[in-house]
């Protein structure tokens, strides 16, 4: 069975976690496939956003523990470093929009790499749980990087230390998610929000991507500069002159993503 299911829709690449018998949980064939359908997507310049779900009842349900403790496995130290570390680096510094639809349990690392995107969906069914505790470990995967500036530190310390599972609408209070919807309507209303921003300027989504990046350890005032930079780069994109001629003309502006 395909570890990753892969679909286009225009200029949208839509990747699934397939091991829905496992609750989508990561062994290192699943690992290495999707760090590799990514890069195939960052590279594909008719592919403007990316969309990663789950196959089944669960989103992820993390690492699949049975390799973990597989004295002939990769070991955690590897599946940390070689696994996680990867897919967490390439969502993040891919230069186009990636959005997550979280349908059922997203767990542990599966938790992490749904809050690592940018745009997340949830169905109103989902929920999320830092289990790292639960069996004597530490969140990785970026949750210790992403989780306390979503939702603040009080709250992700309480998280990752009891382990508890919060439901998509208290994810969504919290401010862990972008929008929950009815269950039967995730795929379409994720599938809509990835659509309209795979016709959206590519380069400047990328370049606000880059911003948001360099503001979690940026000083102020490098954050100015930087803005500064970015926005001269735009400013000399084809969409840029684009989206100003639509504008003076009264029309809807027609992106190509350069």
């Amino acid at each position: 069975m395909d570890s990753i299911l892969v679909k286009t829709t225009n200029a949208l690449r839509i990747l699934t976690l397939n091991r829905p018998d496992k609750f989508n949980s990561f062994n290192r064939e699943m690992a290495i496939r999707l760090q590799n359908e990514l890069d195939i997507a960052s590279n594909d310049e008719n592919i403007r956003a990316i969309l990663i779900t789950g196959e089944g009842k669960a989103f992820c349900a993390g690492q699949d523990l049975s390799e973990a403790i597989d004295p002939n496995g990769p070991g955690i130290s590897a599946i940390v470093t070689d696994h996680y570390n990867p897919i967490l680096t390439k969502i993040r510094n891919i230069e186009k929009p990636i959005l997550c639809a979280v349908n059922g349990v997203a767990a542990g690392a599966g938790a992490n790499i749904a809050l690592a995107c940018d745009v997340v969906v949830a169905a109103n069914s989902a929920s999320f749980l830092q289990a790292f505790s639960k069996i004597g470990l530490v969140p990785d995967s970026g949750g210790t990087f992403f989780l306390p500036r979503l939702i603040g530190f009080q709250r992700a310390s309480a998280l990752m230390m009891l382990g508890d599972k919060v439901s998509a609408a208290d994810a969504l209070q919290m401010g862990m998610l972008y929008k929950v919807v009815a269950d039967d309507q995730l795929m379409i209303e994720a599938e809509k929000i990835a659509i309209t921003l795979s016709t959206m300027p590519t380069k400047a989504i990328g370049y606000t991507k880059r911003l948001l990046n360099a503001s979690m350890h940026q000083q102020f005032e490098e954050q100015l500069l930087m803005e500064g930079v970015m926005q001269t780069a735009a400013g000399e994109t084809a969409d840029y002159k684009e989206g100003v001629d639509a504008f003076l003309e009264k029309r809807k502006p027609i992106f190509k993503g350069k």
